[in-house]
């Protein structure tokens, strides 16, 4: 499956996470915080937290941990204001 992570290709597996994705492309951060801008990711990997947030198709505050990867998402990283 091929989706786009601000702008770049990013491939993933039927089934897979986004967040799941991102790692496996060698990306562990695409968020940070509001306050000091400390780079975020993967953290607990199942929805409890909020440090994986991305923006999906538009939809701000999505936890990569829990989206599916489908075919042509796009994909963009946030900066904690989202």
């Amino acid at each position: 499956m091929r989706a786009t992570f601000d702008g770049a290709e990013l491939v993933g597996e039927p089934g897979q996470s986004v967040g799941a994705a991102l790692v496996a492309a060698g990306i562990t951060t695409w968020r940070t915080t509001r306050r000091e801008g400390r780079p975020r990711g993967i953290f607990c990997g199942i929805g409890v937290c909020h440090d994986c947030l991305l923006t999906v198709d538009g939809a701000p505050n999505q936890r990569a941990c829990l989206v599916p990867m489908t075919e042509g998402m796009v994909l963009e990283s946030g900066d904690g204001n989202a």
